[in-house]
This record gives structure tokens, C-alpha cells and sequence, in this order.
């Protein structure tokens, strides 16, 4: 083991940043989970607060906002995977129609470049133009028709997460797809094309078979992460009017850690009963997609 690090050493400080990343803002930092115990003394600090068991965890399984947020974080996230998770893949497979590498630079740029604006900076954006003083409504006046409350509506309040989510993150989705099917032996679509394989037919039998493993990969890290539901997109876009469909679990745990008041016991017991149904969730995926004969993350 020692002798093979030392032959590859290099590629070991290549990744010494990364492991010293985690380390030190994902691994230590985790003793706090203790607060899920205890009640938080600031003139203690968290090893010396006073022990409390589950009680915590009694007032969670109690507490009626909690489980409205738990209710809209799993709609919101399962809405992801339907309507958003798909569309990397589309888009994937669309940019690799395009057979012009001009073109096909062009709109891999305009697909990706979404992706680097901030929803700080995007919700400002998508109020000027969908909120209720906005260009569309205005536009809407001005033809005699009635406004339409986009962000304050429940009714179209989740539509229009999925709707932006999408126009912002599914070109920079799109590109492990695309390495994947940069990897495709050509050969196997010249022997296609011989055989009189038209391109819906080598997209059939050739590209989605050979990416199914990178699919089945992203598939499980997004179902690990279904109990995040988009905090950032989220907290800038929602507002009190649409809190019963749009507060999530991050949300609340914002709220009550910031706004509302101080119980960090209260706040970090949601967080940890989020991470084990993160895991269990992910534990679950893996398990299913392994059983698919796919390859899991172990």
C-alpha cells in the first residue's frame, strides 16, 4: 500500500487539496451533530451544553411545520427528478446531433452559461421580468388581459422552480453526458450506419445503451440528494404567500436558526434526521441499480 502511494505520489498531491477541503469543512465540523442532544448554552459551548437524549427528536415528530416542510421538500425533489433530470440527458443528446463543431460550440456555450449566474443575481432578474410590476404583466395589461402572479402564486410557484432550474443548470448537466458519449467507439456507429441504421436507431441501440452507466451513477448521486430540494433557487424566489408549497426542509432550518430564534438543538436534530433519510435514500438507489445488473457507487 505505502509502495504504491510512493510510485504514484503525484497523483496523490494532486488530490491532497481536495481531501484537505473535505476534511476540514465536511469532517470536522460534523462533532456539532452532538447539538441534535443537547441544549445549547452559549456560556458552555457545545461539549459543555447539558445532555437532553431525544427530546429534540420528540418535538420534531411533533412539530406541524416541520413535516409540511418535509411534505413540499420531497414533492420538490421528486418534481426534479421527473421534470429536470431527464434534460441533461436531452440536451446531451441533441448537442451531439449537431454534427458542426461551430455550431455545436456555440450552443454548448449558450446551454452552460446559465449555470454561472447566481440565483442571487437570476431572482432579481426573474422578478423584473414575472413579477407582478414586471415586463410580462405589463405587457399582459397593456393588451387588456389580467396579471399573473407567478411568484406568489401556489398554483404555478413549483412549475416555475422547475422551469428556471432547468433553463439554468441543464447545459452544465449535459457535459458528463457528453464525455460519456465522446468515449463510444465510432466504429460502432460506422458499423450501424452499414447496416442501415438511420440516426434515431443509433441513438436507440448505440449512445443511450453505452451512457446508461453514467446515468445510472448520476441517478443515484441525485437520489441521494433528494432531501436537499434547491435551498439557493428556493430562498430567493419564495415569499410568506407561497411558504405551504415552497418551505423545504433548509428553508425552515434557516428560519428557525436565524429569524425566528435560537433552539440549535431543534435546527441540527432536523438536519441530521434530513442526512440519514439523505443516506438511507442513497443506500437505496445504489441497491436498486445494482440489482439492474448496472454498476453502483460501490
Amino acid at each position: 500500500m505505502i509502495r504504491r502511494i510512493v510510485s504514484n505520489k503525484i497523483y496523490y498531491l494532486l488530490l491532497l487539496p481536495a481531501v484537505v477541503y473535505y476534511v476540514i469543512f465536511a469532517y470536522i465540523p460534523m462533532y456539532g451533530v452532538v447539538l441534535a442532544f443537547k441544549k445549547f448554552m452559549f456560556n458552555k459551548g457545545i461539549l459543555g451544553s447539558p445532555w437532553v437524549g431525544l427530546e429534540h427528536f420528540h418535538t420534531l415528530m411533533s412539530y406541524a411545520d416541520f413535516w409540511d416542510s418535509f411534505r413540499n421538500t420531497v414533492i420538490i425533489s421528486f418534481g426534479r427528478l421527473l421534470f429536470q433530470f431527464p434534460v441533461a440527458i436531452i440536451v446531451a443528446l441533441l448537442l451531439n446531433e449537431v454534427r458542426k463543431r461551430g455550431w455545436k460550440s456555440f450552443f454548448q456555450t449558450v446551454f452552460t452559461f446559465p449555470h454561472f449566474i447566481s440565483w442571487v443575481v437570476l431572482s432579481g432578474v426573474l422578478l423584473n421580468i414575472l413579477g407582478d410590476s414586471g415586463i410580462f404583466n405589463q405587457v399582459l395589461v397593456q393588451l387588456g388581459m389580467d396579471k399573473v402572479a407567478f411568484l406568489i402564486n401556489a398554483s404555478t410557484f413549483r412549475w416555475l422552480l422547475f422551469a428556471t432550474d432547468n433553463w439554468k443548470e441543464a447545459g452544465w448537466g449535459a457535459i458528463i453526458y457528453l464525455a460519456a458519449i465522446a468515449g463510444i467507439n465510432p466504429e460502432q456507429y460506422e458499423a450501424a450506419y452499414v447496416d442501415g441504421a438511420n440516426r434515431w436507431q443509433q441513438l436507440w441501440s448505440i449512445t443511450l445503451p453505452s451512457i446508461f452507466s453514467t446515468i445510472s451513477i448520476m441517478l443515484i448521486l441525485a437520489v441521494g440528494g433528494i432531501m436537499n430540494g434547491g435551498f439557493d433557487q428556493i430562498f430567493n424566489l419564495y415569499s410568506a404567500s407561497v411558504y405551504q408549497v415552497a418551505e423545504i426542509i433548509d428553508t425552515l432550518v434557516y428560519r428557525l436558526g436565524f429569524q425566528v430564534g435560537s433552539n440549535y438543538g431543534l435546527v441540527t436534530a432536523i438536519g441530521l434526521f434530513k442526512s440519514v433519510i439523505g443516506l438511507i435514500m442513497l443506500a437505496g438507489a445504489n441497491y436498486a441499480v445494482k440489482k439492474m445488473g448496472q454498476e453502483g457507487l460501490v
